[in-house]
């Protein structure tokens, strides 16, 4: 290869570099965090793209155009999944029910095509090592599961535990009236 299409090359993944930094500014956090199946197809869609213009196969030109489209629909997906006129469900899915009450929801891990040892493994991750102590747990849109644990179950804080003849802990104790890492404080 010449130095010259070294060159360009080099260039033109500058440009797209560039120009993709701007796209994934402008479409918002999600498009970086989790992906739903959506977020999934458009970041395939513009990695697609991207590899087209750095190689030359197609004018930069052309795959801007490609990559500001998609970038318009992944846009434009957003909000009609924000005002929740119904599209949200087609468009980005609804939450699995995979525990309720302590009890595996055979109907959501069919859905999500977990057994009982995905469920497990996904609470465990989440620090529950019995499924008595799962309220609600679900899939959520972007694959994560997320999980609301029983009352009882609910992990100590210091806040709860008032030890003999110690003041401090208490529910019913009144909370300091300042911070106590304020700048003040510290100094």
């Amino acid at each position: 290869m010449e130095p010259r299409e070294l060159l360009l090359t080099a260039g033109r993944a500058v440009a797209v570099y560039v120009l993709m930094l701007v796209v994934i500014r402008l479409t918002g956090k999600r498009t970086v965090g989790n992906f739903t199946a959506f977020d999934l197809l458009v970041a395939l869609m513009l990695g697609e793209v991207v590899d087209e213009i750095i190689y030359g196969d197609v004018t930069f030109a052309q795959g801007t155009v490609a990559i500001v489209v998609v970038a318009l629909l992944q846009y434009m997906n957003s909000w009609m999944s924000y005002f929740n006129h119904g599209l949200d469900k087609v468009l980005e899915g609804v939450p699995s029910v995979v525990v309720r009450d302590g009890r595996l929801e055979r109907d959501g891990m069919r859905k999500e095509r977990m057994n009982e040892k995905d469920v497990m493994a996904e609470l465990r991750l989440q620090s529950v090592a019995d499924v008595r102590e799962v309220k609600l747990a679900t899939v959520e849109n972007d694959g994560q599961v997320s999980v609301l644990r029983e009352d009882w179950a609910e992990p100590l804080q210091k806040g709860d535990v008032k030890g003999k003849g110690e003041k401090g802990g208490g529910a019913d104790e009144e909370r300091p009236s300042r911070r106590t890492d304020s700048p003040e404080v510290l100094q």
